[in-house]
């Protein structure tokens, strides 16, 4: 009986161990399927770019002989490029005399930036001295106008004396 017992305990492990690799080999199984349908979808799409791309080689050997064609043309074309090359060489001497006019010019108008800066201060300067001195001035005003006031009342009562 102890023999039955330890052999259906076995036989129980050893299912459920084979049970378990079971599992994992749907996993795996499942996991193999979905690459495989990965690698279906890529060649799928592989197929179709070699299409495209095979579409292109055409036309683009249609363009080669196109252009086979133009570069025989291009002794006319050579006198013009040449013309355009002496045009594009005087448009950039233009150019490079414009960038330094705009250069000397910008130089000027930050040198009379920095000049107006420094008269803005000495306004401002002036005006805090200027209103410094009309306080002052009103002050001195008061304090005559008092002065005056007890010099008239002092020479009133002397008077009355």
């Amino acid at each position: 009986m102890e023999q039955i017992k330890k052999r259906m305990e076995a036989l129980r492990i050893e299912a459920d161990e084979a049970s378990h690799l079971a599992e994992e080999l749907k996993v795996k199984n499942k996991q193999l399927e979905q690459e495989n349908l990965a690698k279906e979808q890529e060649i799928t799409s592989l197929s179709h770019k070699n299409q495209l791309l095979e579409t292109q080689v055409e036309k683009l050997e249609g363009d080669v002989g196109e252009h086979k064609k133009a570069a025989q043309e291009g002794g006319t074309h050579a006198m013009t490029n040449e013309s355009l090359s002496r045009k594009l060489q005087v448009l950039e001497e233009e150019a490079e005399s414009a960038d330094r006019n705009l250069r000397e010019t910008n130089e000027k108008l930050r040198q009379t930036d920095v000049k107006a800066g420094h008269f803005e201060r000495k306004v401002q300067a002036l005006e805090q001295t200027n209103a410094q001195l009309e306080t002052k001035y009103e002050e001195m005003v008061k304090k005559y106008n008092d002065v005056k006031k007890e010099l008239d009342d002092f020479v009133a009562e002397i008077g009355n004396i």
